[in-house]
């Protein structure tokens, strides 16, 4: 893939991620964007069972192999709420300047939602980021990892998708401890493929 490839792929995770479209209304939007137009993103809410793609369980809702993207089929209300931040809190907390941060979102690093505020774990991405920084690695260094990440979280999505569409409460909150405990033991695959590949100990 080309770096170009990757970035619209990237673009696309975070598309079904934060707004759960369909393939056929991001490649849309996208195509609207590449022909020089501001498009609004459409509010889409979670399609009905049997109604999104099949993932490689044959389950709805799964990864769609031509783009290998997750759709989500849950409302906001049914997740896990946490707590937001302004912009203002945001610098304060991470000690970055407001340049910073719009660099690292225009490359994807930190996200912002629709009303300008930023989630509890925008300020540990910010943090690092500033961190990396002084190693001298620059957000567009940075853009793999976060390729890397949403990758990740769309395999986990993949398993826990089905959970999260039933209507049993218990189920669903079983598919957010689920997700948890997925993503933990993928943290730390990552740390130690890290320590196999440099041969040093992280922790």
């Amino acid at each position: 893939f080309s770096r170009a490839d990757v970035e619209r792929l990237a673009q696309v995770l975070r598309m079904q991620r934060d707004h759960y479209l369909p393939l056929k209304v991001i490649r849309e939007h996208l195509d609207a964007v590449a022909r020089g137009e501001q498009p609004q993103l459409p509010a889409s809410g979670p399609q009905r069972d049997g109604a999104g793609p099949t993932g490689f369980d044959g389950t709805p809702g799964g990864v769609d192999n031509a783009a290998g993207a997750v759709g989500p089929q849950v409302t906001e209300a049914e997740r896990p709420t946490a707590a937001r931040v302004g912009r203002s809190e945001l610098l304060a907390a991470a000690g970055v300047t407001g340049e910073e941060l719009a660099e690292w979102q225009s490359y994807g690093l930190v996200t912002a939602a629709a009303d300008g505020s930023y989630d509890a774990g925008a300020v540990t991405v910010a943090r690092l980021v500033a961190e990396l920084g002084r190693f001298g690695l620059e957000p567009r260094h940075l853009r793999a990892m976060r390729a890397a990440a949403d990758r990740e979280a769309g395999l986990v999505e993949q398993v826990v998708a089905p959970l999260r569409r039933h209507r049993n409460p218990q189920t669903r909150a079983h598919a957010e401890a689920t997700a948890k405990e997925l993503a933990g033991l993928s943290v730390r695959l990552h740390a130690a493929l890290m320590e196999t590949s440099l041969g040093v100990r992280i922790q």
